[in-house]
């Protein structure tokens, strides 16, 4: 298995992912003076090779800032040159070598009713409990979205359908281009996957989902980012899914996140103290040949964590690779890497 953390390429936090062992980290380019509408080739082969000069990989960028993308996601005019735009993003990762595109559907970015929920001794982790958006304001947006953008003729309810219109439109254009590239798209579920916020579908909340997005489009540059927190609020059988998707080869990257509740209520846990079976999750991941990049996902914060959640990350690290090294030692997913490397 390989595993990632979420980085500003900032050097102290390079070197922090390297000495606990990670093999690699994702990121998105703060857009500079080139970047206009998609990220620029050159600052992202100079954010490659610092993160190399720490023996570490880039494995993926994700979707850019929310004025490049919102259009193509709600069908808006202006769509067309906003997918152009992506279609240099992907151009460029290939180019550079970084391989993976992490995207998502929620396009009015409502995530989390609170940052600050009471966790296992006085830790604090996000939640979310419907019941404070469930009167959400129409075409309303969360934090890092900007709905005066939206013209008011287009403020109006956007059904399921319409949504997956969009979504096809964008891979028809997208993924030739990514397989030519050599980058693999992955879609995350809605986070959280509820059927609607502020009268806008949020059409990535079931298995169903998914299968009808590998559907779509065959190309195996067609893929999807596996949000183990967002599978559990969606209520599925997590080891199930992961080796239905997994032996297919869909499973790009991972978020092996655990919660408390159901979709409609939830609050973030440690990994071993939610409700999903990460062990058995692991188990699936192995049996299945998927080999990542595993992400935590979201830091639970701890007392004495840095912002970044410094503690956290080594925490979880820990506890995945610790799941990994004990399911291969008990003969799930076969020999440890440097193991198999020696026998060989």
């Amino acid at each position: 298995m390989r595993y990632y953390l979420p980085t500003d390429f900032t050097d102290e936090k390079l070197r922090f992912v390297a000495q606990i062992g990670v093999d690699g980290v994702y990121g998105s380019p703060e857009p500079g003076p080139t970047d206009r509408g998609y990220y620029d080739y050159h600052h992202m082969v100079s954010l490659k090779s610092k993160v190399e000069s720490y023996g570490l990989k880039y494995y993926s960028i994700r979707l850019g800032p929310w004025p490049w993308v919102y259009k193509w996601m709600l069908g808006l005019p202006g769509k067309d040159e906003q997918l152009e735009n992506l279609m240099k993003t992907i151009r460029n990762m290939g180019a550079a070598g970084i391989p993976i595109f992490t995207y998502n559907m929620h396009v009015l970015r409502y995530y989390r009713t609170s940052q600050d929920e009471a966790g296992r001794a006085g830790t604090r982790a996000t939640s979310f409990d419907f019941e404070k958006v469930r009167n959400a304001p129409l075409m309303s947006t969360g934090p890092g979205a900007d709905s005066s953008l939206i013209p008011a003729e287009h403020r109006k309810p956007v059904s399921d359908e319409q949504m997956w219109s969009n979504l096809e439109y964008m891979l028809k254009a997208i993924v030739p281009v990514a397989e030519k590239a050599g980058v693999r798209l992955a879609l995350h579920p809605d986070d959280p996957p509820i059927p609607s916020i502020a009268g806008v579908a949020r059409i990535m909340r079931s298995p169903e989902a998914y299968r009808r997005l590998i559907k779509i489009d065959r190309s195996e540059a067609n893929g999807m980012h596996f949000c183990q927190g967002c599978f559990t609020e969606m209520g599925a059988d997590i080891p199930a899914e992961i080796r239905f998707f997994g032996k297919q080869n869909r499973i790009v990257a991972i978020d092996f996140r655990n919660i408390l509740g159901n979709v409609n209520d939830f609050r973030e846990t440690f990994p071993d103290e939610g409700q999903a079976d990460m062990a058995a999750a692991m188990e699936a991941y192995l049996d299945a040949g998927v080999e990542g990049p595993m992400c935590p996902d979201h830091a639970i914060h701890m007392d004495g964590d840095t912002a970044w959640g410094h503690r956290y990350w080594a925490y979880a690290i820990g506890h995945m690779k610790g799941l990994e090294q004990a399911l291969r030692h008990k003969g799930s997913g076969g020999a440890p890497k440097k193991a198999r490397k020696q026998a060989e």
